[in-house]
């Protein structure tokens, strides 16, 4: 009976015992998994917290920076969300989608705040430089001191830059050229677009021909060749000439500017052949500082008018050959049977073209 007892207390034993050690292996057990899973939780909330982090200090700064410069590069996250932590990589991405957004829209406002107020301040420019250019007219019929007419041709050719600086910039903010001309020559378009630049009588028009530009087109292109003009002059030596000549095509006429400067890198073609399209609207915030306007103006009124400009091919002379093609519709005969002037003489007519009007044409 004592060896039952003994056996059966034995077993009892034996089974608390194997009870325990199996609660035991299973508390550890679970306490392993909670360990896991306490560390798994603790990485998962550091990594939320460096991503925030990375997103409030480096994301957002650089994708507000990319709005105002399209060069910089916006980083990524810093850890492969997608497979860590899908959902919250998907939160992160809604976040930066929403400040993306609306940061555009605050850019676009603020743009078009800027060009309507550059706007009626430009056309405030450009009245008052048309009030002087006639005062300095009338002072030109009552004087004839050489001497004083002399500087009254320089104040009138400083006075053509300057109201072509305020209706490039107009123009660049929605603006229309604002001069309406009756139709012109080629060789007086060149001429008109010369008298308002710097450098003048550094430009050489060679040949000419029987065509002339269509009175609506006659400003733009001037404004246009202006701009391409005084960019190849100041992108080049001042002992160099800047070539002016017409080429024929079966569907218009192209005008090519060559300069003896520095040609354009790949990055600087592809910038101003994105500007020269004309395809997206002008952010004045992306002009640089300061400004360069010529392309943009160019494209701008290329898209406009229906004619076309071009920088991708190289001078002769080593620097950059800019291209505007006119095109057959915007192209009329020579206004009352006006033959164009010998190549011999275009040089002396751009002398003198700043003794006519600001736009340089009759």
């Amino acid at each position: 009976m004592e060896q039952f007892l003994l056996a059966a207390a034995f077993a009892i034993v034996a089974g608390a015992g194997i009870a325990a050690g199996v609660l035991l292996a299973r508390q550890r057990q679970a306490t392993a998994g909670l360990r896991d899973q306490n560390a798994a939780l603790a990485r998962g909330l550091e990594l939320r917290e460096k991503e925030l982090r990375h997103l409030a200090d480096v994301r957002l700064p650089e994708l507000m920076e990319s709005l105002a410069n399209p060069g910089v590069r916006v980083t990524g996250p810093l850890h492969d969300l997608d497979r860590e932590a899908p959902a919250y990589g998907q939160a992160i991405q809604t976040v930066v989608d929403l400040f993306a957004g609306s940061a555009a829209r605050v850019q676009e406002r603020a743009d078009r705040s800027a060009k309507s107020t550059l706007r009626a301040m430009m056309r405030a420019v450009q009245s008052l430089a048309n009030e002087q250019q006639l005062a300095i007219s009338h002072m030109q019929e009552r004087h004839d001191d050489p001497d004083v007419l002399e500087g009254l041709l320089r104040i009138d050719h400083m006075n053509a830059q300057l109201g072509r600086r305020a209706q490039a910039t107009a123009v660049l903010c929605g603006s229309w050229p604002g001069q309406q001309r009756s139709a012109s020559s080629l060789t007086d378009v060149v001429r008109g677009a010369t008298s308002r630049i710097r450098d003048y009588l550094r430009v050489n028009l060679e040949g000419t021909l029987n065509s002339a530009v269509t009175s609506r087109a006659v400003e733009p292109v001037v404004l246009t060749l202006a701009e391409l003009l005084d960019n190849a002059a100041r992108h080049s030596r001042p002992d160099t000439a800047v070539e002016v000549n017409f080429r024929s095509a079966h569907n218009g006429v192209a005008i090519t500017i060559d300069d003896a400067g520095v040609a354009m890198d790949a990055d600087e073609l592809q910038r101003a052949a994105d500007l020269l399209s004309g395809d997206a609207s002008v952010d004045i915030h992306r002009l640089g500082d300061p400004p360069r306007v010529g392309f943009a103006v160019a494209g701008v009124l290329a898209a406009r008018y229906g004619f076309r400009v071009s920088v991708d091919s190289q001078s002769p002379y080593g620097g950059v050959r800019a291209v505007v093609f006119v095109p057959s519709a915007l192209l009329t005969d020579i206004p009352d049977g006006r033959a164009p002037e010998p190549a011999a003489a275009s040089r002396a007519a751009e002398a003198a073209a700043v003794e006519s009007t600001p736009g340089g044409l009759p």
